[in-house]
């Protein structure tokens, strides 16, 4: 016992250990990765805030920029004697622009400093052109953000128009070489100063991203000298954050990264990553020493209490329960060293007495259940013998032993009117209750079309087609119908996948009759059967059978078989039907022996004695 406690003990520690190991190492890295998680997005929100505010200040410098030099023009286009092509060509070097035009009151280009433009029509424009309406309105001034050209979108360049005082406006405009030439000094002013955290920093490009800022004195250099960025910057979304390894001081490190456009500048912020998770460190070092004191101490706490005050009581419940299950049921579980296990006893042993109660009742329901089925089973079949004491011409018996309380197999026979006698073997796949269902259905189908009078071989098309209709359980049934003429002797005959019959001949033997059978009924739909025909004399026989007959075994597992059946008919070729049935009967119970029965064995035998003169 001593032995078994301790290996359960041992075994609930190895466990335990595993299981709080684990808990520590999840929330672990739970919380390590909370912690990335909380300190990551704390940068991407820092970086985020400088890309903005940089975004801003560039704005408002090339704003401000753009429109003192357009307020200039228009206060020289407002002194001026006569507004030409002329006088606005010999601005822009003056005021180091790319571009001048001037637009009347009703929007049309009336001087331009290039001349194709004059002429131009605002109101014909596109969406850059449209934005300039507001100056012919209540707005003076107006600075529009630099942006692709609309006669050439390869170029781009930023415009800010100006009211004059005789009408209509002044627009100036310069491109991005011009536009960075100008407010070059005012960037650099933007950016030097400030620091992400403590040693991040902002770089400016122009559009080639070519640095423009003056970091690390690396102008007009690819951003790749300063940053040996392996990432392509134009695959990458703004405002995205991205790591990449930056030389600060000399030395590569790992930062966090974004950028974004503005104005047509390209800015880069650069935040080191060491920087950024320092706090996150400190507080991962202070978290893993507290877990592993709380989880230490929870192991060593659950452990003792668990195995004092469950694990040993839990044992002596499973010895009890073990016996219980392997079917002894007189076993009482006996633990009352705690109240809930005492309780538990208790609960157990009422539940093992209620189980064998219930599996008597159960035993006996089932018991009843069955004898009613079976009485109900051949309550439905025939079992009056003879059937038709007034009727000469013929001798019929029939007889059905089930493997189980009730079977698959069934037999019948009925007038289908004063002259032709119907009479049926059959054989549901299967056995018990299902199948016995499956007979009854089988059987009332093929009565029913049969008494309508349709033809052996309609009855089975009818009858398959009806089976088939909701069969999910996959069964299915073979049958032998034939239909006496008692008058003439001639049997109309159809077969459905199932065992040939015997039929004596004058001589007294027995044979099989040959005949090619068709497809088993709720197999398959828009299955068609064939009529056959043969003619008894007086004196001839038929004996059905299903294959629990033939297919019998015995302890050596050998089969009944056709053979055999056939010499035990020849032996009693002048019995009565009751006779032939009785004696196979007889015959296959000697053969099988003490083997069990595994199929029902069913016959029906039917003698023709003709009509009298």
């Amino acid at each position: 016992m001593s032995n078994k406690l301790k290996k359960i003990s041992t075994s609930f520690q190895q466990w335990l250990l595993l299981i709080v190991g684990i808990a520590f190492i999840v929330t672990l890295v739970f919380l390590g990765q909370y912690q990335t998680k909380l300190f990551t997005d704390s940068a991407n929100n820092l970086l985020n805030i400088y890309i903005k505010d940089v975004r801003h200040d560039i704005m408002d410098v090339t704003d401000k920029n753009l429109l003192i030099l357009t307020r200039a023009v228009a206060t020289e286009v407002n002194n001026a004697d006569k507004i030409t092509s002329e006088l606005l060509t010999g601005m822009l070097e003056k005021y180091n622009v790319t571009e001048i035009n001037y637009f009347s009151s009703t929007g049309v280009i009336l001087a331009s400093s290039n001349a194709d433009f004059v002429g131009y029509d605002i109101g014909r424009g596109g969406v850059q052109a449209s934005e300039f309406w507001a100056l012919l309105g209540a707005i003076t001034e107006y600075v529009q953000r630099f942006q692709p050209i609309g006669f050439d979108a390869q170029k781009s360049r930023k415009y800010a128009g100006v009211t004059l005082t005789a009408g209509g406006f002044i627009q100036v405009g310069y491109d991005e070489e011009a536009y960075y030439r100008a407010i070059e000094v005012a960037i650099n002013e933007v950016v030097k100063n400030r620091h992400v955290g403590e040693s991040g920093f902002l770089i400016v490009t122009d559009s080639a991203w070519r640095i423009i800022s003056d970091r690390a004195n690396n102008k007009n250099q690819p951003v790749t000298i300063v940053t040996a960025m392996t990432k392509d910057l134009t695959t990458i979304g703004k405002d995205e954050m991205f790591e990449e390894g930056i030389y600060i001081d000399g030395t590569l490190q790992r930062c966090f990264c974004m950028h974004n456009e503005i104005e047509g500048y390209k800015v880069i912020a650069v935040y080191p990553y060491s920087e950024a998770m320092v706090s996150r460190n400190v507080s991962l070092k202070v978290i893993t020493v507290m877990q592993i004191l709380i989880f230490g101490l929870l192991f060593i706490m659950i452990f003792l209490l668990v195995r004092r005050l469950i694990v040993m009581n839990l044992h002596k419940v499973n010895h009890a329960l073990s016996a219980i299950t392997e079917g002894k049921l007189e076993t009482v579980v006996d633990v009352r060293s705690h109240e809930e296990f005492d309780a538990l006893s208790n609960d157990i042993n009422a539940t093992v007495d209620t189980l064998k109660r219930y599996i008597k009742e159960a035993e006996e329901r089932i018991d009843a259940e069955l004898a009613l089925a079976k009485a109900i089973q051949h309550a439905a079949l025939p079992s009056v013998f003879p059937p038709y004491p007034e009727r000469k011409e013929f001798e019929i018996f029939a007889s059905m032993h089930t493997a189980k309380e009730v079977g698959g197999d069934f037999y019948d026979f009925y007038f289908v009117d004063d002259e032709n006698l119907a009479f049926l073997m059959a054989d549901v796949s299967g056995k018990g209750i299902p199948a016995a269902m499956f007979m009854m259905t089988a059987k009332t189908f093929i009565k029913s079309f049969a008494e309508s009078g349709l033809s052996v071989e309609q009855v089975f098309t009818h009858a398959n087609a009806k089976l088939c209709e909701g069969n999910d359980a996959g069964m299915f049934v073979t049958a032998w119908l034939g239909i006496l003429n008692t008058k003439t002797g001639q049997v109309q005959f159809a077969n459905a996948g199932h065992n040939p019959p015997l039929v004596r001949h004058a001589d007294g033997t027995y044979e099989y009759l040959k005949s090619r059978a068709g497809f088993v009924l709720a197999g398959m739909e828009g299955v068609r059967y064939r009529k056959n025909e043969l003619t008894l004399a007086p004196g001839d026989a038929i004996y059905l059978y299903t294959d629990g007959v033939t297919e019998a075994t015995n302890l050596n597992e050998e089969l009944y078989g056709e053979e055999r059946l056939q010499k035990v008919l020849d032996i009693y070729k002048d019995a009565t039907p009751e006779t032939i049935c009785a004696e196979v009967k007889i015959d296959v119970d000697k053969f099988v022996g003490e083997a069990p029965q595994f199929d029902d064995i069913t016959m029906l035998a039917i003698r023709y004695k003709g009509t009298e003169n």
